[in-house]
């Protein structure tokens, strides 16, 4: 008779975890980055949605005398006269509905509340397209408005020391930061390096970056970057140095932070309910040497990750 085998049987994996908990992330949203430009901006409150830029209409017209010792002075006659039809901001928005069906926050928001991670991820996608916007918007944006005479061209292709020294001649008066693509301070860095004078860096928020004349340079890959090329912008920033500044419309309905709002629209009749979520936003250059940009930056190999602005 042959011997009876024992079999030796043991609960599966896959069985087992039919009665384990998983530990569950809130979503992950790959498009989110630390918007710097967002924290370093000086933020002015408005009225109405409406920011009058005052300015002198002629500086050289104020003059003043010294009096000399021993020696009859006279005195001029001066004023200060101002520009008859100053430039005015208007508040834009960056807006979207979210729809939530009401069946889906009722049975499934436990961890995470469906409603809460709905809006979060909603509204640091529109904080990404506000700071895209305060760059490259058409009308306020910051590279539609320099002004001529402080634009400048890379002397050798590749972004170096001088071109960065030049920029800073051009906003000698309390520069704050460079505002480049992550690609072009790569290639900065690189360029440092091959002349042996490689970056010192800061701490900011926590983060290191890179600096040149202990100007920080920060990222954003919202500067565009076209056929490999992209630009280096140097800003003044705040009201008190005539610098840029940004501008938000303060105590909104349904306010969640500087310029935004989350209304709450309703339930229609297909159990849908809406959230309009508005960004009110713009940005002033105070005066014309408060920026400055160097064009036609060569940033070297172009990764498939940069992105394409028309």
């Amino acid at each position: 008779m042959a011997e009876t085998q024992k079999l030796h049987h043991a609960l599966s994996d896959d069985a087992a975890r039919q009665l384990a908990n998983a530990t569950k992330t809130p979503p992950q949203l790959v498009t989110i980055t630390p918007r710097w430009l967002l924290h370093l901006l000086h933020w002015v409150p408005v009225e109405a949605g409406i920011y009058r830029l005052n300015k002198v209409k002629d500086p050289s017209r104020v003059e003043v005398a010294l009096s000399q010792r021993r020696e009859e002075t006279t005195l001029p006659e001066t004023f200060v006269d101002y520009e008859d039809k100053p430039r005015e901001y208007f508040l834009n928005a960056v807006s979207t509905v979210l729809d939530i069906h009401t069946r889906v926050s009722d049975l499934y928001s436990s961890p995470h509340d469906q409603i809460k991670d709905q809006l979060r991820l909603t509204i640091e996608t529109i904080k990404e397209r506000q700071e895209r916007e305060l760059i490259n918007n058409a009308d306020y944006g910051l590279l539609a408005n320099v002004d001529p005479g402080q634009r400048l061209s890379t002397r050798s292709g590749a972004p170096t020391p001088d071109d960065l020294d030049e920029l800073i001649v051009k906003v000698w008066k309390e520069p704050a930061f460079f505002l480049a693509h992550p690609l072009t301070i790569a290639a900065f860095g690189r360029e440092c390096t091959r002349r042996g004078v490689p970056p010192a860096t800061i701490s900011l928020f926590g983060s290191q970056f890179i600096t040149w004349r202990g100007l920080p340079l920060i990222p954003s890959d919202k500067v565009p970057v076209v056929d490999g090329k992209s630009k280096i912008l140097l800003l003044r920033v705040g009201e008190q140095r005539r610098g840029v500044v940004g501008l938000y419309q303060p105590g909104l309905a349904g306010e969640q932070g500087p310029g935004l709002s989350v209304r709450f629209m309703g339930i229609n009749r297909s159990a849908i309910a809406s959230y309009l979520i508005s960004q009110y936003t713009s940005l002033a250059i105070l005066t014309e040497d408060a920026l400055a940009v160097l064009d036609d930056v060569e940033v070297g190999k172009y990764h498939e990750y940069a992105h394409t602005y028309e």
